[in-house]
C-alpha cells in the first residue's frame, strides 16, 4: 500500500518526525554530497533530528519509507544504492 503526503500541504515537525522514525531499522539521509546512515535505537536523537529536519522546522523532502527504513533528502549516490 502506498501513502503519499505532500510536504507543502502537511507539515511534519520534529516531534512528529521522531514518532514516525524512532522504531525504524535505519534512517538514511542525503544532503548534497553528504550521506549518512543512522540507527534510531543507538544513535543520538538530537543528531538524527538535526539531519532530517530542514531550516523550516519540518521534515525535509523528499522522505521515503521503504519497508522499515526511511530515506530523507537527496543524494545521487544514496539513491543509486537504494533504487538501483
Amino acid at each position: 500500500m502506498e501513502t503519499r503526503v505532500f510536504a507543502n500541504k502537511e507539515k511534519i515537525n520534529s516531534q512528529d518526525a521522531w514518532e514516525m522514525m524512532q522504531s525504524a531499522s535505519l534512517i538514511r539521509t542525503g544532503k548534497g554530497k553528504k550521506k549518512q546512515v543512522w540507527n534510531p535505537t543507538s544513535d543520538d536523537k538530537t543528531e538524527i533530528l538535526k539531519d532530517v529536519i530542514g531550516p523550516s522546522g519540518n521534515l525535509r523532502a523528499p522522505t521515503w519509507k521503504i519497508g522499515n527504513e526511511f530515506v530523507v533528502g537527496f543524494n545521487p549516490e544514496l539513491y543509486a544504492e537504494i533504487f538501483g
